[in-house]
């Protein structure tokens, strides 16, 4: 589409409605296979099978979660197919011309966490493979800075840096990249699943691991209730759902590309509760069999696979899971905030230099390293921030437009999405109100009850959502009246 009368503050070519949409069913299927087969990706689902007490209750757990996320992909999805636009221009529609960047930095912001700890997982993956060299175990144990042993802050940087070549020729090298990295973690978390298997003499779906193993595993997470009790299975099917908060906002980022519905949801059943039961299934097991093997509850494929005998596998999973994890950092942290900072400047700043920007951030975060510790505690803090983002989005969408956007008004300075100066008040308020009972009262208060904070994605959602309606509908209302006076 040829954008008429397009204010150059509001446009570049990155911005532009996608022109060329080739991103078949199978692309799409491995948007979810390199955001999911991670290590983080294996870290949370194996973190989530300690709060279920029993394999079926995760595969329950897991598969309700797994089912909502889809549901949602596809309500941004068919925003994204429709309209051919990124997410920060998308927004424009509900918080205004100007006021879609404040919700464009806010996903860029969360995108830099995970930049971050995505790579920190990755380097994480290499630094236990190299410590099995006598010289790399001293040269890590005798050197520190920035926080962090010498070996970690080498293999960090070195990991950063080859994650800015993937990007150089846009979009379509980000596709061609996923399509062989997403299906590679695949093959390797077979491996290793069947690996520990055959160690362990068993192929089991039933835990060994002892109640207060479990309980001191999950006792920092702010998970409620014992592992295995409906309440933790909730938490855990919540949990879940909010790891993928940051991709229901700019999930139309991929979407624009697809050349329509169908293709869409083909992609979309088998890249998410298809692909997402199946990995949780090998990570159960393998957690199961690790334990079994080595007598401790192991969440970190990196961990295991610095225990294997042979060299050469040890390798293989390092380099797997460390390609794997770039393949996350392009698709989910890397793509959205290059849209996002080229929003607010798109005069200067095109899809590179926005991705340049994310990865220097994620640079300075890492000596304070953020994402260390509780990985439910990470997600819940990261992803309740953009659920009112979403709430308001999805409200604004389909209830209040009916799925109908004028696009090439998203464009222009003097149309529709204008509102107040460039800013839609009510989608602040909204917003506003929602994030505070989504993050600030939940995580710097103790007002309300310590388990909100699982919820808080869901929370901020919902109130966002409500408030905008009512606030919209009465703003509509009243335009009308003034119509007819």
């Amino acid at each position: 589409m040829t954008i008429q009368g397009a204010s150059p503050d509001l446009y570049n070519e990155d911005l532009a409605p996608a022109k060329v949409r080739n991103w078949g069913p199978f692309s799409i299927f491995n948007v979810w296979t390199s955001d999911v087969h991670s290590l983080w990706g294996y870290y949370l689902a194996a973190s989530l099978f300690l709060f279920c007490g029993g394999f079926v209750n995760f595969i329950i757990a897991i598969g309700i979660g797994s089912l909502i996320i889809y549901a949602l992909m596809n309500m941004v999805g068919y925003a994204g197919v429709k309209t051919g636009v990124p997410y920060p221009v998308l927004a424009r529609a509900s918080f205004g011309i100007w006021g879609a960047n404040i919700p464009a930095l806010v996903r860029a912001i969360v995108a830099c966490f995970w930049y971050g700890a995505q790579t920190a997982a990755a380097s994480g993956a290499i630094v236990a493979l190299l410590i099995r060299s006598q010289w790399f175990a001293d040269f890590n144990a005798n050197t520190h800075f920035l926080g962090h042993t010498g070996l970690e802050v080498i293999c960090f940087v070195v990991i950063w840096a080859l994650q800015l070549l993937i990007i150089q020729n846009g979009m379509d090298t980000v596709r061609r990249f996923q399509d062989w990295a997403g299906p590679a973690v695949w093959v390797m978390m077979l491996i290793l699943a069947i690996y520990l298997c055959v160690k362990s003499g068993r192929f089991a779906f039933t835990s060994d691991i002892p109640m207060d193993v479990l309980l001191d595993k999950t006792k920092d997470a702010g998970v409620p209730g014992t592992p295995g009790s409906w309440t933790s299975l909730f938490a855990v099917a919540a949990i879940w759902v909010t790891y993928f908060s940051a991709l229901y906002l700019n999930f139309c980022d991929f979407a624009r590309y697809a050349p329509d519905k169908a293709s869409l949801r083909k992609g979309n059943i088998w890249g998410l509760p298809v692909n997402l039961i199946l990995f949780s299934l090998v990570a159960g097991v393998t957690t199961i069999a690790a334990f079994d093997v080595y007598g401790e509850v192991l969440l970190h494929p990196d961990q295991i696979s610095a225990k294997f005998d042979s060299w050469f596998l040890a390798a293989l999973a390092a380099l797997t899971f460390a390609v794997a994890t770039l393949g996350i950092n392009v698709v989910a942290n890397f793509v959205s905030p290059a849209f996002d900072f080229s929003n607010v400047f798109p005069r200067q700043i095109d899809f590179k230099k926005g991705g340049y920007i994310a990865a220097v951030i994620a640079l300075v975060l890492y000596p304070f390293a953020p994402w260390e510790g509780s990985a439910a505690s990470f997600v819940n803090i990261i992803g309740a921030t953009m659920g009112p983002i979403f709430g308001v989005m999805m409200v604004d969408y389909y209830l209040i437009r009916k799925g109908e956007v004028d696009v090439e008004a998203l464009y222009r300075e003097d149309g529709e999405f204008r509102f107040q100066s460039g800013w839609h008040v009510n989608a602040f308020i909204a917003a506003g109100i929602g994030a505070i009972f989504s993050s600030i009262l939940p995580n710097f208060t103790n007002w309300l009850p310590s388990w909100w904070g699982v919820y808080g994605w869901f929370f901020g959602v919902a109130i966002a959502g409500a408030i905008y309606y009512v606030l919209r509908t009465m703003a509509l209302g009243a335009g009308a009246r003034m119509a007819k006076a």
